[in-house]
């Protein structure tokens, strides 16, 4: 750049300064026009020696967009997902104040020129020269370029192509602008005004605002809680503001707002009144006056999640990045969830899930190192209503309590009150706990798949040896030898009788009749994860009917909604829809259900009953209290 001595300010210098700067604006524009006419010239000093060979048309990925994830109900805002803070939207709904202050901000000529402003490039050399600050020479088209190259950069060396400041990078967005604002206008069908605001359209859109904020939906509700057409001018000034440097005019530091009142104040009303945009009266109206912030930080994660949905948020993203049908693999499915700008439409009921939490913290407040659960399935859909445990599902553990974990190191912290495990759900990592007698529906199921009847009976004694073989605690000469939680469970029952009072010697000795196999089985089909790989021997698990297995909450939940439904099974479901910024939507009709088929033998003459309370419930629930391992298998 052609710098003029301070010394050298006389009229002759400036005369001078604009002669040359004419003849570059010429040769810049003759450039982006004529590429054949500065390939020995310009296009060499500028470091671009294949100058004509420089793409006519824009080529731009969609910029990353903002997913947001509601309860079933449509409206309750769960979280937000992204990797940028950014949600596109039509011109029609970005305030006409908000359209003004950007142009007389930022390109006063946007309206007239055809990309580049002749005008703008004399006017920024000059200022340059003379140390002042004015609008630069870049117009909002030739930003605009600036930031779609970037984004559709594939390597860090085209992202440095895209930012750097140098000739070629200036004489590339000419040439990119005026391309793009005469494809444009021809899509539009020749309507020039249509097609910037096209232009300004994408502008809005791109632009980094601060504060995590990007493009106009996010500065919007970020800085003032309002959605973008409903900016008022003194709004709208401030943010348009921004764009100069969105850490120098960063507006929620007390240094940066000052900065951001001072812009809106001195430069962007002030060129809106030139621009006739608006009346002196409303610019001397607005000018000392606070910016009227409301902070409004997007939420974004499952630790950032309202209310107490931030478990069930976690069980969402983690069956997101399981199903093929959104990604090839785990990198592509979260890229898509953190910008693909869909709308989720959960499963989880606020209602239930508030009555569920109520419930906990009645019976055991948050804090409390029991960890109590609740997990809800709808039998007909698979859908899960409610996610519930008290915990706060936070990486925050400084102020947690020691672990009660007896094999932990001595001053290891507990998950209480915070954690991110997820408990009711579980994980590679965190299998579930021990269900105890709930399991004794699978021993029933398994008996009337094997021909034995409801009215089979049993005389219960209070200690039973079985012929389990088993080592350890509570043997009896080498064989498993369960005991009654009472001795009112001492008698003689029918399997349905034993069932409602959970008589341990019934269904052990039912297991016995039966074998544990059809019980292990059963278990599986109802979606109980048993790895085959478990080391599980039917032959010696009598144990198994009193639930001595990891389970978890989520599990049970679904399997007692299976027998709720008839024997048919749906896959636990966090979805109700996935809708794109385009309105393409995935449904969740296409879940996978199957039906259990329960048999009864010919042989045996009375007729199995339903249970009256499991089919009569909207959903099936697991409750579940962490238990400490039984005395094994």
């Amino acid at each position: 750049m052609i710098r003029i001595r301070r010394g050298d300010r006389s009229i002759l210098a400036n005369g001078v300064s604009l002669v040359i700067c004419g003849l570059l604006a010429g040769v810049v524009v003759a450039a982006a026009a004529f590429p054949a006419v500065a390939l020995t010239g310009l296009a060499a000093k500028a470091g671009a020696d294949n100058f004509d060979s420089l793409p006519s048309v824009l080529q731009v990925p969609k910029a990353p967009q903002i997913t947001n994830v509601y309860a079933s109900d449509g409206t309750t805002l769960i979280t937000s997902l992204f990797d940028e803070n950014r949600r596109d939207v039509p011109i029609n709904q970005i305030s006409q104040v908000m359209q003004d202050a950007v142009v007389a901000s930022e390109d006063k000529r946007f309206f007239v020129h055809n990309g580049v402003d002749l005008r703008g490039v004399a006017r920024a050399f000059v200022a340059d020269s003379n140390d002042e600050s004015q609008q630069g020479a870049s117009t909002i088209t030739m930003q605009y370029v600036r930031l779609a190259t970037s984004y559709s950069a594939t390597s860090p060396q085209e992202v440095v192509d895209a930012t750097e400041d140098s000739p070629a990078r200036k004489l590339r967005e000419a040439h990119l602008a005026i391309a793009l604002e005469k494809q444009l206008t021809e899509e539009h069908g020749g309507d020039k005004h249509a097609a910037k605001l096209d232009i300004l359209d994408r502008y809005l859109n791109i632009a980094p605002f601060g504060h995590g904020a990007y493009g106009i939906y996010a500065a919007a509700e970020v800085y003032f809680n309002e959605p973008p057409k409903d900016l008022t001018l003194p709004q709208a000034a401030l943010i348009a503001g921004l764009l100069q440097g969105t850490t120098k005019y960063d507006p929620s530091t007390p240094a940066g707002l000052a900065n951001a009142v001072a812009r809106r104040d001195k430069h962007v009303l002030p060129e809106m009144v030139d621009m006739k945009f608006i009346t002196p009266a409303q610019k001397a109206h607005i000018v000392g006056t606070a910016a009227g912030l409301k902070l409004h930080p997007t939420p974004n994660g499952c630790v950032s999640a309202r209310a107490s949905y931030g478990f069930f948020c976690d069980y969402l993203y983690r069956w997101w990045l399981q199903q093929p049908a959104l990604g090839a693999d785990e990198f592509e499915r979260l890229n898509r969830l953190e910008t693909g700008g869909y709308k989720i439409i959960s499963t989880l009921n606020v209602k239930d899930q508030a009555a569920a939490m109520k419930h906990i913290e009645n019976t055991d407040r948050t804090g409390n190192s029991s960890a109590m659960m609740v997990a809800a399935v709808e039998p007909k859909t698979g859908y899960v209503d409610v996610v519930a445990v008290n915990r706060n599902y936070s990486n925050d553990e400084s102020h947690n309590g020691k672990s009660t974990d007896p094999k932990a190191p001595r001053g290891s912290v507990g998950s209480y009150p915070n954690t991110t495990i997820p408990l009711v759900t579980g994980s590679p990592t965190n299998l579930g706990y021990q269900f105890g007698s709930t399991f004794k529906m699978f021993t029933m199921v398994a008996a009337l798949e094997a021909g034995v009847p409801l009215s089979y009976r049993i005389n219960a004694p209070e200690q039973y040896h079985s012929n389990f073989p088993y080592t350890g605690d509570g043997t009896c000469n080498g064989y498993y030898c369960p005991k009654n939680s009472s001795t009112g469970d001492v008698g003689d029952w029918n399997m349905w009788q034993a069932y409602g009072k959970s008589v341990n010697t019934y269904f052990v000795p039912l297991e016995d009749r039966i074998g544990t196999s059809g019980p292990i089985d059963v278990a599986r089909r109802l979606g109980i994860t048993i790895p085959a790989s478990s080391g599980i021997n039917p032959a010696s698990f009598g144990s198994f009917t009193l639930g001595v297995i990891q389970v978890t909450p989520l599990q049970m939940a679904s399997a007692y909604g299976t027998i709720a439904n008839s024997g048919m099974r749906c896959t636990p479901l966090p979805v109700k829809s996935i809708t794109d910024p385009t309105a393409l939507s995935w449904t969740s009709q296409s879940r996978s259900a199957r039906r259990l088929s329960i048999r009864t033998s010919r042989t045996w003459r009375s007729t199995p009953r339903a249970a009256p309370s499991a089919t009569s419930r909207r959903s099936a629930s697991a409750m579940a209290r962490p238990r400490k391992p039984s005395a094994g298998r």
